[in-house]
């Protein structure tokens, strides 16, 4: 890619985080293309589609949340590597709004441009999951889906103005039905000397 080409595409990147955090997932990529300073067609030439461009926006942090689950499963306790794990996620995907529908549908299809680093972040959370089950300390009925699907939930009740301020609390509850060795008021007050 030339310098220019280059610098056009990162700056995109960093005027669409903005407008997307701003609006959501359904931004529009005519405000986009006009608050980088570029005309529409620059910005399909960098990123033919919606996905195209989530993918590359989310694909960094996505990475980092692979590469986070990769020094958890070494650098702390199972059960306490899955909740920050959880946590970590459930915050980022929480600060762009409808980018749970997104991130679950394309999930599920092969042929998005986000699909594989979905499955790539599932599967991080799967190892965490997994291994905390093989210490005993999360329940074995739920699998790396299910770990994802309540992942995704959470944010999604962070962006309903209604649900927002309880998120925290929903949080504490589901990490706690995760894991078998803490009750709800245990995790809590972990939580808070966490953070």
């Amino acid at each position: 890619m030339r310098a220019d080409a280059k610098k056009n595409y990162e700056h995109i990147l960093a005027v669409a985080s903005v407008v997307v955090t701003e609006h959501g997932a359904d931004a529009s990529l005519r405000d986009i293309a006009r608050r980088a300073g570029v005309g529409l067609g620059t910005l399909y030439r960098h990123f033919p589609t919606r996905e195209a461009l989530l993918e590359a926006l989310l694909r960094a942090s996505f990475d980092e949340f692979t590469t986070k689950a990769r020094e958890l499963e070494t650098a702390s306790s199972s059960d306490d590597a899955l909740v920050s794990w959880l946590r970590d996620v459930v915050a980022f995907t929480g600060n762009y709004q409808g980018v749970v529908d997104v991130m679950m549908a394309a999930k599920e299809d092969p042929k998005s441009a986000l699909h594989a680093s979905c499955v790539t972040m599932r599967t991080a959370g799967t190892r965490l999951l997994t291994r905390a089950q093989a210490e005993g300390l999360a329940r074995t009925d739920m699998d790396g889906d299910d770990l994802f699907s309540l992942a995704a939930a959470l944010a999604w009740l962070g962006n309903q103005p209604s649900s927002a301020p309880r998120v925290e609390h929903l949080f504490t509850i589901i990490a706690s039905a995760i894991l078998t060795n803490r009750a709800s008021s245990d995790f809590r007050a972990s939580c808070t000397t966490d953070d």
